[in-house]
């Protein structure tokens, strides 16, 4: 029995030091799984510091990226506002520089000798000489015959050589006319009879003459007058009139 008892007092002991044993390792077991537990909850904190530090520099750079797009976004269309604005310039100047063009030709015709066309002939003559010619028609034409005579006597002394002076001659006996300077309109009339025979106004100016001689009272030169101008230019309408006139002088 004592042997009996003190086998059961060994198998308890036995028990006791594997239980305390098997505590032991399970405590140990426990504290190094909570230490790889704590450990690697740090890891993992280190871990999400880190992600949450890109994240942050993501955003960083996503808005720098964003600031610089709408920087470029700016310039973008500051450049387009800018070669927009090139574009109206350039355009501009191209008008400026047509209409200036324009302008320079349109001066430089005015200084060249032009063609005109008067009294059934074209002839060449200086543009200062158009212009003094259509001036003084235009006061001749409103009527105003002491002005006129003068410019147009001016415009022959003026320009002796010009293709216009035949025409200026003519006009300038009409002017006199109607100034009832007979005697001086005869002249006038005259001179472009002599200097050119074969002008398109030689027949009016053949008239006009007679009609000065009647005003005059040189009837006898009149019909001289009248009888050239009927032998000269028969078929003209101041042909017709001479005969008229001449037939009245006979009445």
């Amino acid at each position: 029995m004592a042997a009996l008892c003190g086998l059961q007092a060994q198998a308890g002991l036995l028990e006791d030091d594997e239980a305390r044993k098997a505590i032991l390792d399970l405590r140990a077991r426990l504290t190094a799984s909570e230490d790889a537990a704590r450990k690697s909850a740090a890891e993992q904190a280190a871990t999400n510091a880190q992600l949450l530090e890109q994240v942050q520099q993501l955003r960083r750079s996503l808005l720098e990226l964003n600031s610089q797009l709408e920087n470029q976004r700016a310039e973008l269309a500051r450049l387009r506002g800018h070669d927009e604005q090139l574009l109206r310039d350039v355009a501009e100047l191209q008008q400026r520089l047509k209409e200036g063009s324009q302008g320079l030709d349109e001066r430089l015709r005015r200084l060249e000798p032009q063609q005109v066309a008067v009294d059934g002939r074209t002839v060449t003559v200086e543009p200062e000489e158009k212009r003094a010619y259509d001036d003084a028609l235009a006061v001749l034409r409103a009527g105003e015959f002491d002005k006129a005579a003068a410019e147009l006597a001016g415009f022959v002394k003026r320009f002796p050589d010009s293709g216009l002076l035949d025409s200026a001659r003519f006009w300038l006996g009409n002017a006199q006319y109607g100034r009832r300077n007979y005697r001086d309109a005869i002249a006038s009339f005259r001179a472009l009879i002599a200097s050119t025979p074969d002008h398109p106004r030689v027949p009016e100016a053949l008239l006009a003459v007679a009609n000065c001689q009647v005003e005059t009272k040189d009837v006898k030169g009149a019909r001289r007058t009248l009888d050239d101008l009927i032998k000269r230019f028969p078929n003209t309408e101041a042909a017709g009139a001479a005969r008229e006139r001449l037939a009245s002088l006979k009445g």
